[in-house]
């Protein structure tokens, strides 16, 4: 089976994609060594420099450090904003600075215990705003803590699941790389369970509140339902709801979002073993042969699984093999570090 039957079956949907030379001869797939990291810079920054494409996409996402500081200014804005207008704020008040950050907080995780509420036009107005733009750095705030709050405890967990074991540190991080997903989930489970116990036993020690009516002012609080009839009422309250509430809401919402891409992972490995382990029926082989010669070869063997699997579909073969076309400067159908200096020094 020849190279160009190959990619004439590949690009059906797209003929004129590729335009080529055929290659003689047919090629054995045999196990090669993974990608090795790019070396060659890939994508020149704004100064002319040279970036990795690692580096590249690192730079494309918003900081820890940066979302911190949107944390912060947002804050910082609404405790100026709500203590000049706390005179339009209704409720049991504390202390006016404290209080302003408290109606803050509150107001960007939806929590909203009513407690403390807005009772003129203006105030109502400044709600309504500061809601929006809370819970768009909350959302900000949750994805980068989940790398950030969780990933960074998935070693010491693993050391604590397996400490009677003794393996090596490379066997330990394959292991932790293959259950990673599952790891983080219990992280998140740990601390959000830290949490809630945490919350309840000052609620029932300081704000004085019934065992039963602390847990449930806990469980109202990081749910964000937030009824009203129990809250943080104190001064000392108030001044710890201020980090518990953030940290509590943030946590469940990495727990639910860990729990559902167990989930999903474990359907996609559900999907992955249903088609590697499925015997292969005449239906099978006559779609996988893509040059119509009755014959499947290594290549449209592992192109057809790949696609059944969903790794791969038509539009990816085609960019696949018209960048493998532009790199091949000489059309001998193989790439060679000719062909690689060839095509750089013309781009």
């Amino acid at each position: 089976m020849s190279d160009s039957n190959i990619q004439r079956a590949l690009l059906a949907d797209n003929p004129n994609a590729l335009q080529r030379k055929p290659s003689e001869g047919a090629k054995w797939f045999r196990r090669c060594r993974s990608a090795p990291r790019s070396e060659i810079p890939e994508k020149p920054d704004e100064k002319g420099s040279w970036l990795p494409a690692k580096e590249l996409f690192k730079e494309m996402r918003p900081s820890f450090r940066l979302v911190g500081l949107l944390l912060f200014v947002y804050l910082l804005v609404g405790v100026v904003v709500f203590y000049l207008v706390m005179d339009q704020i209704s409720g049991k008040r504390t202390n006016r600075v404290l209080d302003a950050l408290y109606f803050c907080i509150v107001t960007m995780t939806s929590v909203g215990y009513g407690d403390l509420f807005p009772n003129s036009d203006t105030s109502k107005l400044l709600a309504s705003a500061f809601v929006f733009i809370g819970m768009a750095v909350t959302a900000l705030f949750v994805s980068k803590a989940a790398d950030y709050l969780v990933e960074k405890q998935e070693v010491l967990f693993y050391k604590a699941l397996h400490m009677d074991m003794k393996s090596s540190e490379a066997k330990m991080l394959r292991r932790i790389e293959t259950n990673k997903t599952k790891y983080k989930f219990y992280t998140a489970a740990l601390l959000l369970v830290t949490t809630m116990v945490v919350g309840t036993v000052f609620l029932w020690k300081i704000e004085k509140l019934s065992l039963v009516d602390s847990f449930y002012c806990v469980c109202a609080t990081i749910t964000t339902l937030g009824y009203g009839d129990k809250s943080f009422t104190s001064e000392l309250g108030r001044t710890f709801a201020v980090f518990w509430i953030i940290t509590s809401t943030i946590i469940l919402a990495l727990f639910f979002m860990y729990l559902a891409e167990i989930y999903t992972e474990r359907r996609q490995k559900m999907l992955a073993n249903w088609v590697l382990t499925r015997r292969m029926t005449t239906m099978d082989l006559e779609a996988a042969d893509l040059d119509n010669d009755r014959q499947v070869g290594a290549a449209e063997f592992v192109v057809y699984k790949l696609k059944e699997l969903g790794k791969i579909n038509q539009e990816d073969i085609s960019s696949f093999l018209e960048e493998f076309n532009k790199l091949d400067v000489d059309q001998s159908g193989t790439l060679s570090a000719y062909d690689l200096t060839m095509a750089q020094s013309g781009q």
